[in-house]
């Protein structure tokens, strides 16, 4: 299957302004990823080991030629761990200079909000750090993904070294 550009990915970035999310499933959670991070979605493929990588990530796909990193979003999440299932996507995202990708079970619709609309993790849970915002919708929460902070300095550090020795 050809690869699916986001049409929305240059938008306003969040928070300044109505935003974009594309919103996906991942095991009984509701994500929003900021659109103007997607670069491409893609059926799931097999995932290469990348001996030496920090555990939240559970290794590398080829796209087109480029190593791109799989954030275990799962285990970011604290969600229940699945197994690789040909039917989930992958959501490549620009993570600042990095690209990376998160599997998830479904892709569902592009949502506009407004930063109003926005509520803090913090003011839930410190171990939502991960997340941008939590926003109620018609159909329940939805966590907004921090892309930059899913993988933190020491991690990329870790996956720039695996990297680096795997190519």
């Amino acid at each position: 299957m050809a690869p699916i550009v986001h049409p929305c990915a240059r938008q306003v970035p969040f928070p300044h302004g109505v935003t974009s999310l594309l919103r996906a499933r991942l095991g009984g959670a509701t994500l929003g990823l900021p659109a103007q991070a997607v670069r491409e979605i893609v059926r799931a493929v097999a995932i290469t080991p990348l001996p030496g990588a920090p555990a939240i990530i559970e290794g590398v796909i080829d796209l087109r030629g480029v190593l791109v990193p799989i954030v275990d979003a799962r285990a970011r999440l604290e969600l229940t761990a699945r197994t690789l299932d040909p039917s989930e996507f992958m959501v490549v995202l620009e993570a600042g200079e990095r690209l990376v990708a998160v599997r998830v079970d479904e892709v569902e619709e592009l949502l506009e909000i407004s930063p109003d609309a926005v509520h803090p993790p913090a003011e839930l849970s410190p171990t939502l750090r991960h997340l941008a915002g939590l926003v109620a919708g018609p159909e329940g929460i939805v966590m907004i993904c921090d892309v930059a902070a899913f993988v933190s300095q020491a991690e990329g550090d870790a996956l720039d070294a695996a990297l680096a020795s795997h190519a």
